[in-house]
């Protein structure tokens, strides 16, 4: 399984080349037009960004899965209701009352995944491999909102998840490896 943060640091590192190369354009190219500077920061921002987007899929799914285990016993494809989060008996986070009215879920594809609390979305890649899911870092957009109970347990749980129990066609239970936590999904049957 990719380590939640380990991608984080492929991005800070980017970041800080993306710095050091901003400051020798801006402090090198001091003599050349303006137009001139703004090509060759878009240029580097452009190339910075392709480097470090551009194997994350690979490097996820590959580390995420082994041709030694059996193929996915079980297919999360579609959309899902997130009706719990819980770490323990007295700490969970139930989306439908933390805000009532608004729609919580994830959606899975044939790779990838895509959770929408009320505020804020996360999205990556997955695999599974007989019982067990793998996810891989998830790019999440930062909008400050009133309530972020689901998106801040999301936040918490992601990393630790491992574990899926398919309780019924329209059930399943994502766990976490070492400790009691884990994710009720109700499968989302309303058309829209």
């Amino acid at each position: 399984m990719v380590a939640w943060h380990s991608l984080k640091a492929h991005h800070s590192a980017s970041l800080i080349i993306l710095i050091i190369l901003l400051n020798f354009v801006l402090t090198y190219n001091t003599n050349t037009s303006t137009n001139m500077n703004k090509s060759v920061i878009s240029t580097i921002l452009s190339l910075l960004l392709l480097a470090s987007c551009s194997d994350k899929k690979s490097t996820a799914i590959s580390e995420a899965t082994d041709p030694n285990e059996p193929e996915a016993s079980v297919s999360l494809k579609g959309k899902w209701d997130i009706e719990n989060i819980v770490f323990s008996d007295s700490d969970y986070v139930r989306p439908s009352e933390a805000v009532p009215g608004s729609k919580q879920f994830v959606v899975f594809t044939d790779s990838t995944y895509f959770f929408a609390t009320n505020c804020n979305s996360i999205s990556g890649y997955y695999a599974i491999k007989g019982d067990t899911i793998s996810l891989s870092d998830g790019a999440m957009t930062e909008m400050a909102c009133d309530n972020m109970e689901t998106e801040d347990a999301l936040r918490r749980i992601l990393p630790s998840l491992t574990l899926i129990d398919v309780e019924n066609d329209s059930t399943v239970r994502l766990n976490c490896n070492n400790t009691s936590g884990y994710i009720i999904l109700r499968k989302n049957t309303v058309s829209e």
